[in-house]
């Protein structure tokens, strides 16, 4: 099998995480961004990252006033990047801003701005904040039905996308952390940013189902 795996990303010097995790789990990181697009003939998995605020116009909402500036061309080339991985049965993981486009790009809709945002957009690396409760098939991935995890984001998914499934939340306000698209051999989605905490095997784990999928 190729053990490449597409890495979309738009700012170079935020990649080394990602790049250092998939690593760990045995596999290959290419970049893919919109000024270096990449064939998914040439890799076998698809991971996209965090970043900035999705255009709210894609969910059809005006921008909210904490809503960062978007970057649409980034959001329409990892939005057809998505599609076409799942229209090829590719294994995809979406971290953070990766699940809230992914969520969109299923018809769904982001809180722009949530309530309990001191509580999400904490900068800590890779020092877990709180905790997600967490339902299969993402609890088998992990290995735990409570996991602790870092967070820095201010979005959230609002209304779910067509077939997504929700697999982990805040147990105190319910925000969604984690969702699949079944039907797929691999489609997962997480809010927090494992990428930074793969010291913690459970982390890892979900970098190492990863590869496992990309070789089946």
């Amino acid at each position: 099998m190729s053990r490449k795996v597409a890495l979309a990303f738009r700012k170079t010097v935020k990649a080394a995480p990602y790049q250092l995790a998939l690593t760990r789990a045995g596999l290959e990181p290419v970049q893919f961004a919109p000024e270096a697009p990449g064939t998914l003939t040439d890799v076998s998995a698809l991971v996209l990252t965090g970043g900035d605020d999705v255009e709210p116009a894609l969910y059809g909402a005006a921008r909210h006033p904490e809503t960062e500036p978007p970057d649409r061309e980034r959001d329409d080339y990892e939005a057809e990047l998505l599609r076409a991985a799942l229209s090829r049965d590719m294994p995809v993981l979406a971290i953070c801003r990766g699940l809230q486009l992914f969520n969109v790009a299923r018809g769904g809709t982001l809180i722009q701005h949530l309530d309990a945002t001191a509580k999400h957009r904490q900068r800590t690396g890779g020092k877990p904040v709180h905790d997600v409760m967490v339902e299969q098939p993402l609890e088998r991935i992990l290995g735990t039905r409570r996991a602790q995890v870092n967070s820095r984001h201010h979005q959230a998914v609002g209304r779910l996308g067509e077939g997504l499934i929700v697999t982990a939340r805040d147990p105190d306000d319910g925000v969604i952390e984690g969702f699949v698209l079944p039907g797929q051999s691999f489609a997962v989605a997480v809010q927090w940013h494992p990428e930074d905490m793969v010291d913690d095997p459970v982390q890892l784990r979900l970098f190492s189902a990863l590869r496992e999928a990309a070789g089946q």
